[in-house]
């Protein structure tokens, strides 16, 4: 079946905070940390109609979301969600939705984008052209740092 990326909306919150939860808890975090992490990972109605996100989806089944944030400057974004469903992970939705925020991205003449990586995620980060700058806070978990990255466009 074929892949293919369309925009959120709000009336999909809930399938999205979903699908943040199961992709980050197949890091191998235990329940007590996913619900530290609860809030932080939920998707709103709010945040769909604030910010662009792209969802990837094989017939009526979402596996994979992303979301640009742009600052109020109008020179960066951030990439504030970015989660595949654990089965469709290495199949190419990933570079799917990041090649759609690109070409977002570049067409807002952005400068950089950037993000806060779990940990697990560097990898892929790295791969798609990111850099680690600093480590930061967690949003979510007191006391933990973060891989905070950029990207140059």
């Amino acid at each position: 079946m074929a892949i293919f990326i369309r925009s959120g909306a709000p009336e999909d919150a809930r399938v999205l905070t979903e699908l943040s939860m199961r992709s980050k808890q197949s890091n191998g975090y235990d329940d007590a940390f996913m619900e530290a992490c609860r809030d932080e990972l939920a998707v709103t109605p709010d945040l769909l109609r604030a910010h662009r996100h792209w969802i990837a989806q094989v017939g009526n089944s979402v596996c994979g979301c992303v979301c640009l944030a742009v600052d109020d400057d109008g020179a960066q974004g951030e990439v504030t969600t970015f989660f595949v469903d654990p089965a469709w992970q290495r199949k190419g939705v990933g570079r799917m939705l990041w090649e759609t925020l690109l070409t977002c991205a570049r067409a807002l003449q952005l400068e950089a984008l950037y993000l806060d990586a779990d940990p697990f995620a560097v990898p892929f980060y790295e791969a798609l052209g990111f850099g680690k700058i600093k480590d930061a806070p967690s949003g979510s978990i007191p006391g933990r740092t973060i891989p905070h990255m950029r990207f140059r466009l």
